[in-house]
């Protein structure tokens, strides 16, 4: 089932073209990955999709109903503000203590909805917005950096509980990451974007093309080997985090 189709996309900021030409399609089910330089269009292009930016041209289709949850780069709270969890997790509008509960088990942060937001490690954190983001059963997970700021084991430990997710809900996933090698390892498809797509396709297809190399380097097809994704998921956590 497509999710999501995007057609001819174009986005103009104050007159300098950010996104030029993007057509990308979303099934349900599959894990895509986008990665780009730095000023690539990539958090533009979430933007875009989750309708918080107007496209210059082109259009967005989307399937009926479809129920997005977004957990961004960064979320800055005032750490002298005393909340909780379940009442972050309540914001803007109050939802129940049960489906608070099964979105936190949900994002591997069980057990936390009592804790102070401003006492959380970085991993809890991102859990928390992770969580924030399930409430409402989403069809379509769209992460942007989720794991900036986290430790190798941290980022290892996101991206399995993110397989986790996928599979109990059997939602799309459309995530940012500038973490490569567990991205090659993580995703069904990798999209290569540098204001346009350079590239797409499987991680074995994207890391063995010449706009892929020429934009990250020829040694990421030695590093790719090591995180050559596995059908199966069946990998030990150890194998992931080393």
């Amino acid at each position: 089932m497509t999710l999501l189709t995007i057609e001819h996309l174009d986005v103009d900021i104050d007159g300098r073209p950010i996104l030029d030409n993007i057509q990308l399609t979303i099934e349900r089910g599959e894990i895509v990955t986008i990665v780009g330089p730095n000023g690539s269009g990539k958090t533009t292009l979430l933007r875009a999709i989750i309708g918080s930016l107007t496209p210059s041209r082109g259009r967005i289709a989307r399937s009926s109903e479809l129920v997005l949850g977004y957990v961004p780069q960064r979320l800055h709270l005032d750490p002298t503000l005393p909340m909780t969890v379940s009442r972050f997790m309540g914001l803007p509008r109050r939802q129940h203590a049960e489906r608070i509960d099964q979105a936190l088990e949900r994002a591997g942060a069980a057990g936390l909805s009592q804790q102070q937001m401003n006492s959380l490690s970085g991993g809890q954190f991102q859990r928390i917005l992770l969580a924030r983001a399930l409430l409402e059963s989403p069809d379509l997970l769209i992460l942007d950096e989720a794991t900036q700021g986290l430790d190798q084991r941290g980022v290892a430990d996101f991206y399995r509980q993110l397989e986790s997710v996928r599979r109990e809900l059997g939602c799309g996933v459309l995530m940012v990451s500038h973490e490569l090698h567990v991205v090659m390892r993580a995703s069904d498809r990798v999209v290569c974007l540098n204001g346009a797509i350079c590239c797409e396709g499987t991680p074995e297809r994207v890391a063995s093309s010449p706009a892929y190399r020429a934009m990250f380097g020829h040694d990421t097809q030695d590093a790719f080997a090591l995180y050559r994704h596995d059908h199966s998921h069946q990998q030990a956590p150890a194998e992931l985090a080393s």
